[in-house]
C-alpha cells in the first residue's frame, strides 16, 4: 500500500501494537475465468484461471466498477473463505494453469496474496496479479517477486486525473509499472479505462504509449478498454467504440506492437497480428479463442518472428465461460 492513502482496508491493531489483517484467508468470492478477461493476452491464452479478491481498496475512484466490494465496510462481503493451500488444490482440481488475485487490488492483502503464490508454486500453478500499482518500494518488492503475470491498471497519464479522480498518485504507479519490467520475470501488460473528456485525447494516449514503449518495451501489450458508467460517475457518457478504434491506432502509431480494445466489438482489437508481416497470430472472439496460429517456436508461422508473451503449443478451450466454485 502506499503512505497516506485514502482507501478501505480490514485491518487492526493487535495487543503488541502490531497491526493485523483481518480479511485474511477471506474472500469475495471465487471463479474460474477465461485469461483473457484479466486482461491477459499474451500469457497462455485460452486457459482457465481460478480467480478471487477481498475486500476493501486503497485508492478511491470514482468509477469504480467494483465498488460493492472495493467500496465495502462490511465483513459479510468476505463470504468465502479458504487457505492458500487449499486455492491451490483447487485450481489443480479445476485444470486451472493459473490463480489470478483480482476484483479489488492485492497489494492490500500482501501477506495472504504472496502465501497463495507460495502455494500455487508448489503445485505447479502459476500466479497473475491485477493491480493499479499504487504500493511502496518495500512492499512492492516483497510482492511482485512472487508472481507470474501482472496486469497494471494505468488509470491515466496525468497526475491530475489520479488526484480528482482515484485519491492517489500517478508516479507511484510508473514506478511500479518500471519496477516490473526491469526487475522482475513477471510477464506484463498494461490496461487504461478510456473516459469521454477525461483521458481520451489523442495526445495523452499518445503520451501514455510512448512512454510504455521507452520505459517498458515495444513488446508489452496495451489494453484499452471502454467506460461505462458505475459507482459516482454514472454522469459520464459510455465510451464510443469509434474513440476506442482511433486511440487504438493512436497508440499503434508510436511503436507499440500490440493494442488492444476492450468492452467493444471490434475484431481487430482482439487480434494479435506478427507486429514484423502483419500475419494474423490469434484471432479472439471477447474471450474466446477462434484461431491459433503460433508456431512450435512460437512464432509467427509466415515469417519466423517470435510473439513475446508466456504461452503453450496449443490454446486452452475455455472459452468465455464464468465457473462460480466454492472451497472448503
Amino acid at each position: 500500500m502506499r503512505d497516506g492513502q485514502r482507501g478501505l482496508c480490514f485491518v487492526r491493531a493487535a495487543e503488541n501494537g502490531s497491526v493485523v489483517m483481518t480479511s485474511y484467508g477471506r474472500s469475495s468470492g471465487f471463479c474460474i475465468d477465461p485469461i483473457e478477461k484479466k486482461p491477459l493476452n499474451h500469457f497462455l491464452p485460452g486457459t482457465p484461471v481460478l480467480s478471487f479478491g477481498t475486500a476493501g481498496c486503497n485508492l478511491a475512484c470514482k468509477y469504480c466498477q467494483n465498488w460493492d466490494i472495493s467500496k465495502s465496510r462490511e465483513m459479510d462481503t468476505l463470504s468465502g473463505s479458504a487457505s492458500p493451500h487449499a486455492i491451490a488444490i483447487a485450481a489443480k482440481d479445476a485444470g486451472c494453469a493459473s490463480v489470478a488475485m483480482t476484483y479489488n487490488d492485492p497489494v492490500i492483502y500482501l501477506e495472504y496474496a504472496t502465501d497463495v503464490a507460495a502455494a500455487c508454486r508448489d503445485m505447479g500453478i502459476r500466479t497473475v496479479a491485477v493491480t493499479a500499482g499504487y504500493i511502496n518500494a518495500a512492499p512492492r518488492e516483497a510482492f511482485f517477486r512472487h508472481v507470474d503475470a501482472v496486469n497494471v491498471d494505468l488509470k491515466s497519464f496525468t497526475d491530475e486525473f489520479y488526484r480528482k479522480i482515484t485519491g492517489s498518485r500517478l508516479q507511484p504507479v510508473l514506478e511500479t509499472l518500471e519496477y516490473i519490467s526491469n526487475e522482475t520475470s513477471a510477464w506484463l501488460e498494461v490496461t487504461c479505462l478510456v473516459i469521454p473528456g477525461m483521458n481520451d485525447s489523442e495526445v495523452e494516449i499518445a503520451g501514455l504509449a510512448d512512454w510504455i514503449a521507452r520505459h517498458l518495451g515495444d513488446h508489452v501489450p496495451l489494453h484499452l478498454s471502454a467506460f461505462h458508467p458505475d459507482w459516482k460517475m454514472r454522469d459520464v457518457p459510455a465510451t464510443p467504440p469509434q474513440t476506442l478504434m482511433r486511440a487504438r491506432q493512436v497508440a499503434l502509431s508510436t511503436g507499440l506492437k500490440h493494442v488492444y480494445t476492450g468492452n467493444i466489438v471490434d475484431p481487430a482489437g482482439d487480434r494479435t497480428d506478427c507486429h514484423h508481416c502483419g500475419a494474423m497470430l490469434i484471432q479472439r472472439d471477447w474471450y474466446e479463442i477462434r484461431d491459433y496460429r503460433l508456431t512450435a517456436a512460437f512464432a509467427c508461422p509466415q515469417c519466423g518472428t517470435r510473439c513475446a508473451g508466456v504461452f503453450q503449443q496449443k490454446a486452452g478451450n475455455w472459452g468465455r465461460k464464468r465457473q462460480q466454485i466454492r472451497i472448503r
